[in-house]
C-alpha cells in the first residue's frame, strides 16, 4: 500500500502543471492601510463613510522610466572618423578596434577650422615639422579619414593632406574652432593670398563650455581668370567677386550644368510645347469625365444590399 501511494504522488506530480500567477498576491499599499485603520478602530464603533474601501479601486500604473540616449546624436557630425567604411572591400575590423582604442583622443574640427599639426619627419631639425593652417576638407571615413591644411608661407601656398590615423602624426591642435559657409574651401587656391595666410605661433582661442560653434561668413575675394575649377558652377556662398569675371556664356552653361537632368525631362518638354489653352480644354474634359465616374460609384454604392449569411461561423 504505502508503494502504491508513493507512485500515485510521483504520477500526480509529473501530470501537474504549473500554475501562472498574473497579477501580484501580495496586498497592496492601499489595502494595507485599510486593515490597519480598520484594526485601530474601538469596538462598537460603526463607520460612517459610505466610500467604497481603498483596496477595490485599481492601483495606479507607475510610469516606466524613460532612458535618455548615452551618445549624442550630434557625434557623427564631429567624429565621422570613427564609423566603419562604406565599402566593406576597404574594411578592416581588428585594425579599426585597435586604432580606435589607441588614436581615440581626436579634437573636434570642422572644415574651416584653424589647425595645427605636428607630425615627425626625419628630415627636419627636431626630427618633427608643425604646420599651420586652415582645413579646406575633410572627407572618407573610418581608417581611412583625411583632412588638408592650407597655409601660405614665404609668399607660396602650401597644402598638406593628413591621414587621421597615420602613426607618424604626434599631435592634432585645434586653434580656432569654428565653421565656414561652404562644405569645402578649395576656392581659396585661387582667391588672394591674404585669406589662407596664418600666423605660425598662433595661440589657441578657447571657447566657453557648451557654446555653439560659430560659423565664419567672410567672403574672400578670387583673383581674375583663369581658375583652377570653374566655381560658377558650385553654388558657392563664401565668394564675393565671382559674378565679376564671368560672361553671359558661363553663367549658360552654369544653368544647365545646375539641372543636367531637364534635357531627359519628356514632360518639361511637353509642356513647353503644348499651349496653355489647349491644355484647360483637354484638363477640363479630363476633370469631367473624372467626375462623372465618381458620381456612378456612389449610385453603385447606395444600391447594394446587405445579403444576410446563410450560415454563421
Amino acid at each position: 500500500m504505502n508503494s502504491a501511494r508513493a507512485m500515485s504522488k510521483v504520477w500526480a506530480q509529473q501530470s501537474a502543471f504549473n500554475r501562472i500567477v498574473t497579477f501580484s498576491t501580495k496586498a497592496t499599499q492601499h489595502a494595507a492601510a485599510a486593515v490597519s485603520s480598520a484594526g485601530a478602530e474601538p469596538p462598537g464603533e460603526e463607520k460612517t463613510s459610505a466610500t467604497p474601501p481603498a483596496a477595490a479601486q485599481p492601483p495606479t500604473p507607475t510610469p516606466t522610466p524613460v532612458r535618455k540616449p548615452i551618445v549624442p546624436s550630434n557625434y557623427r557630425f564631429i567624429y565621422p572618423e570613427f564609423l566603419p567604411d562604406p565599402k566593406v572591400e576597404w574594411r578592416n575590423p581588428i585594425r579599426e578596434k585597435l586604432d580606435r582604442r589607441r588614436q581615440i583622443d581626436l579634437p573636434e574640427f570642422y572644415v574651416g577650422s584653424i589647425m595645427a599639426v605636428t607630425s615627425s619627419d626625419p628630415q627636419a631639425a627636431g626630427k618633427t615639422s608643425r604646420l599651420v593652417g586652415i582645413c579646406i576638407n575633410r572627407d572618407r571615413c573610418g581608417l581611412r579619414a583625411r583632412f588638408v591644411l592650407r597655409n601660405v608661407i614665404d609668399h607660396q601656398g602650401m597644402e598638406v593632406v593628413y591621414e587621421l590615423y597615420d602613426p607618424t602624426i604626434q599631435k592634432v591642435e585645434v586653434l580656432r574652432l569654428e565653421k565656414r559657409l561652404d562644405d569645402n574651401l578649395f576656392y581659396l587656391r585661387d582667391a588672394l593670398p591674404e585669406f589662407s595666410t596664418f600666423d605660425e605661433k598662433m595661440e589657441t582661442e578657447h571657447l566657453e563650455e557648451g557654446a555653439p560653434v560659430p560659423v565664419n561668413d567672410i567672403k574672400v575675394v578670387l583673383r581674375p581668370r583663369p581658375w583652377l575649377e570653374r566655381w560658377e558652377r558650385q553654388n558657392l556662398r563664401g565668394v564675393a567677386n565671382i559674378d565679376q569675371y564671368i560672361k553671359d556664356k558661363h553663367r549658360k552653361s552654369a544653368e544647365k550644368v545646375q539641372k543636367p537632368w531637364e534635357k531627359y525631362d519628356l514632360m518639361k518638354q511637353y509642356r513647353s510645347t503644348i499651349p496653355e489653352e489647349e491644355q484647360k480644354e483637354v484638363f477640363a474634359e479630363v476633370h469631367t469625365k473624372l467626375h462623372s465616374l465618381e458620381l456612378q460609384r456612389k449610385r453603385n454604392k447606395r444600391k447594394r444590399t446587405f445579403a444576410k449569411p446563410k450560415q454563421l461561423a
